[in-house]
């Protein structure tokens, strides 16, 4: 319980802190990006599901590993928050690469949320 409180505090801060000022306008508000791979992502660009399938495992481990770290889950930083959003982008990502299918969404989302985890780690 005291790991959900402590989830449910993070993701309001992130809320309140990034909305300030700007809720609902969207042209003068702040122009940097929320994710540096907006758009495209590296792993959208790669044509070899076998190596995409790879890459995707390693960053949805790299993002449970952290999600399970009493290091990130008790840090005052938003790395927990990251780490598990990237897990779960990561793993829907890698369930459609079993079939074959490359959903670009999800590849973005796990590249774009693991980036911003480690980003937040240094």
């Amino acid at each position: 319980m005291k790991l959900y409180a402590r989830l449910v505090v993070s993701v309001a801060a992130l809320l309140l802190v990034g909305s300030t000022g700007y809720a609902a306008d969207i042209i003068e508000g702040p122009t940097g990006d929320y994710c540096r791979v907006v758009g495209t992502s590296n792993l959208v660009l790669n044509d070899n599901i076998v190596d995409l399938r790879e890459q995707v495992v390693k960053l949805m481990d790299e993002s449970v590993a952290v999600a399970n770290s009493s290091e990130w889950i008790n840090s005052s930083r938003p790395v927990f928050v990251w780490a598990s959003e990237a897990k779960v982008a990561c793993g829907k990502a890698y369930g459609y690469l079993k079939t074959n299918y490359k959903d670009e969404d999800y590849l973005n989302k796990c590249e774009c949320f693991h980036d911003r985890m480690v980003e937040y780690m240094h």
